[in-house]
């Protein structure tokens, strides 16, 4: 089984409250859409009051050539990945004593927000002290759901290499694929919502943890589910244009979460198992206040089950796949569990897919 021992983040130091937002937005399509001010109302209602971007706001009122962005995202990306690693590795408040760069057996890249080849996992190897001989897994193209499939994933190679410790790490700057051209309702409701982000997170086998973790109780990766739906490439994704990444975001995707994610979650608690009675720990990668209502309908979860996503979501917006990791922080550091408590930790991605994990609290015997 893997086991969560700490995370670490790195935030872009340009902070944006919700106000100027939308302000910036009005600025931007107000020629569009005569009803304007109706469609802004989507910047007050989502319950984000900040978010944080790699450049100025003003930065993005004016048009750059996909080559201008992707080369800010190479840079960019790089160091806020090099920085949330390093906050992982050294984090006081999940861990006794630092972990070496030279004991991360694997690393887990996720991102869809730029691209890179060599990947920028391999760009990590030289500014990091990490063993040459670290497996390296770059994950592209998941979107909303790569945070937590990666999590998946490093569970996967755990239960094959049960001494491995592996990091994950997502870092999603969404805002460089803002395209001041693109008029269409789907880039302004994404305006309202994506900000910048990265974080990484470090599971590890059962040899080791009551060695390195401060934690009284830690969480346990027990099982895992990947779900994608027939003929729903079109709820959500990018369409790839000549001036980079255009947003595709269906409106129905609140929806589809209330018709179809409930029998995705039966279904794997079921084989587990274990039934939603079971659980009482819920850590969603928080897509928008309207993502968050469907999870607390479909799967009558108490709001303050989703308190964690709430208040990611209101600090720092939608980060895309490294949202779910801040998710896992925040609670870590601001609610416990009790050993033997039970969560699920899930993200929705283009596919349109579903990534659900299975966790158990286990305390940590000296």
């Amino acid at each position: 089984m893997a086991y969560i021992l700490s995370v670490g983040t790195s935030l872009p130091k340009h902070h944006v409250d919700q106000k100027k937002a939308a302000d910036f937005a009005r600025s931007q399509f107000k020629r569009s859409f005569k009803d304007i001010d109706r469609l802004l109302r989507a910047f007050q209602n989502g319950e984000i009051e900040s978010r944080q971007f790699v450049q100025p706001i003003e930065w993005y009122q004016t048009h750059h050539s996909f080559k201008e962005k992707n080369n800010l995202y190479l840079e960019k990306a790089l160091a806020h990945a090099k920085e949330a690693i390093i906050h992982c590795l050294h984090e006081k408040a999940f861990l006794k004593k630092p972990i070496s760069f030279d004991e991360i057996d694997a690393l887990f890249f996720i991102s869809s927000t730029g691209l890179s080849t060599p990947s920028l996992d391999a760009k990590l190897m030289n500014v990091l002290p990490f063993s040459p001989y670290t497996k390296r897994v770059p994950i592209w193209g998941l979107g909303c759901g790569g945070g937590a499939a990666g999590l998946s994933r490093a569970y996967e190679y755990i239960r094959a290499f049960p001494e491995a410790k592996v990091l994950v790490v997502a870092c999603e700057l969404c805002s460089l694929t803002f395209q001041p051209q693109d008029q269409s309702k789907s880039n302004l409701i994404g305006t309202s919502l994506f900000g910048d982000g990265t974080a990484a997170i470090l599971l590890t086998g059962e040899k080791g943890v009551s060695e390195y973790t401060h934690l009284k109780t830690v969480p346990k990766v027990i099982g895992t589910q990947s779900v994608t739906m027939k003929e729903s490439e079109d709820v959500m994704g990018w369409e790839f244009t000549s001036d980079g990444f255009r947003v595709i975001f269906s409106r129905d995707i609140p929806s589809i979460i209330s018709g179809w994610l409930k029998e995705q979650v039966d279904q794997f608690l079921e084989q587990q198992g274990y039934s939603a009675e079971d659980l009482s720990v819920f850590l969603a990668h928080p897509g928008g206040k309207k993502v968050i209502d469907a999870y607390i309908e479909s799967l009558s979860l108490q709001e303050d089950q989703l308190f964690s996503s709430k208040e990611v979501l209101k600090q720092h917006g939608n980060m895309s796949s490294a949202t779910v990791l801040y998710v896992i922080k925040h609670y870590l550091e601001h609610q416990s569990a009790e050993a033997g408590d039970m969560g699920l930790c899930g993200a929705l991605g283009p596919g349109f897919s579903s990534e659900l994990l299975l966790m158990k609290w286990e305390e940590v015997l000296s």
